[in-house]
């Protein structure tokens, strides 16, 4: 059964998630993902397969990028970062909500473990995506830091990014399998941590 709730985890959070951008897209002047579909709660169109592929292979992932035109943005910068930070935001409402069912409202058992899937696939999608290289959503928050005389070189590196990831996650699991250490494992447990005694104080 644990299969059966990792997999309605991923379907919901991963839907919330791209529909958050496109919608923040749209409300930010550009139509771009409105006009592909993506501003919808259908699964299908935001599943990513290599994505869907690494949650359950290394427990994170993502979903397929939501397009946007900065030409219909009047702050590109600003508003691609707001963009972008909608998914994780999102996550990490939908995580916060659960807490509070989980806090005030009885729930049978099956519902308990579904929620609970979806609360734990929330925060790690929350934390994985503020990762600051493409394609996660972090590497757009990263460019309000980058200085304009450094515009070419933040390209090149967001047009690498996948690359990079990729290079990164393999060399964390070859090192985890020698030393017994993880970046990414480390990285997500500390926060999943920290994040979830924040939502319990706050709820």
């Amino acid at each position: 059964m644990e299969f059966v709730y990792l997999i309605i985890a991923l379907v919901v959070c991963i839907t919330v998630h791209e529909a958050a951008h496109g919608w923040v897209a749209y409300k930010l002047g550009d139509p771009t993902a409105k006009m592909e579909g993506r501003v919808s709660l259908n699964p299908m169109r935001h599943l990513d397969i290599l994505g869907t592929i690494m949650i359950f292979i290394a427990h994170f992932g993502w979903g397929k990028p939501v397009p946007f035109n900065y030409n219909n943005l009047k702050h590109p910068r600003r508003d691609a970062a707001l963009i972008s930070v909608a998914g994780p935001i999102t996550n990490l409402l939908t995580a916060v909500v659960i807490a509070v069912l989980f806090k005030y409202v009885p729930l049978p058992e099956f519902a308990f473990e579904i929620l609970r899937a979806i609360y734990s696939l929330s925060l790690i999608l929350f934390l994985f995506n503020l990762i600051p290289i493409a394609p996660l959503d972090g590497s757009k928050i990263l460019g309000l830091l980058i200085p304009q005389s450094k515009e070419d070189w933040y390209q090149r590196f967001m047009s690498q990014g996948p690359i990079y990831i990729i290079l990164l996650i393999t060399a964390d699991r070859l090192i985890a399998e020698v030393s017994g250490f993880s970046f990414f494992g480390t990285y997500l447990q500390y926060g999943y941590d920290l994040v979830t005694t924040g939502i319990m104080i706050a709820t």
